[in-house]
């Protein structure tokens, strides 16, 4: 079963040479193109992607808006975002606006086939990579009393969770069952007021609970 896929990004080189590697694996299926979000609502509605691949900075309705433009809609399609290594403050706005992942745009192309098959599976992806430039690049120390909240070992786990690290990969990590770390992990989102993995990571970052 192929995913589908909705390739937005103002530059036509850059997207149509992104198609054209996409098209090299038989499971992905590019079904529309565009070079803004002013449609995007419209091409969701119309194609019923997967997944949609969509750049940050864009003229008329950049990648930001379209996520707000979807959620006023309540559609609820997976947005990978694809961003420059300078886009950090814009990186933490489309995860907060709904955005499942990012990656940056000189990505490899098994990386970005495979963080594509993440998000259309339900997972969400943080790039290290850039996830290290946004935590450099806060310096919000707001927020003592949730961190002051948090355990040492509920830390550990938290940064592992900003790694990537899935909740096997962090019980081999801190020596804990499975079990156990997925405990860990929901009391950290109960303790950050998130719902998800990708929420308790940027609620972190906005926190400085990572640095």
């Amino acid at each position: 079963m192929s995913i589908r896929l909705i390739v937005i990004d103002d530059q036509t080189l850059v997207r149509q040479g992104i198609i054209s590697l996409l098209q090299l694996d038989a499971e992905i299926e590019v079904v529309a193109q565009a070079a803004d979000g002013s449609d995007v609502v419209a091409l969701v509605q119309q194609f019923q992607p997967d997944v949609l691949l969509m750049d940050i900075r864009m003229p008329l309705v950049n990648g930001i808006d379209a996520l707000r433009l979807l959620q006023q809609a309540q559609l609820r399609v997976p947005v990978l975002m694809l961003t420059t290594f300078d886009d950090h403050q814009q990186v933490l706005e489309a995860m907060l606006a709904g955005a499942r992942g990012y990656l940056l745009k000189d990505v490899a192309l098994d990386i970005l086939l495979q963080a594509i098959r993440t998000v259309a599976a339900g997972g969400s992806l943080l790039q290290p990579a850039l996830t290290d430039r946004i935590l450099q690049a806060r310096n919000d120390t707001a927020g003592h009393t949730e961190a002051e909240s948090l355990s040492p070992k509920e830390l550990e786990v938290l940064r592992l969770l900003a790694a990537g690290f899935s909740n096997r990969e962090i019980a081999a990590a801190v020596f804990k069952s499975e079990g156990t770390v997925k405990n860990q992990v929901s009391a950290i989102l109960g303790k950050l007021g998130v719902r998800d993995r990708t929420k308790a990571v940027l609620k972190a970052i906005d926190l400085g609970l990572l640095h």
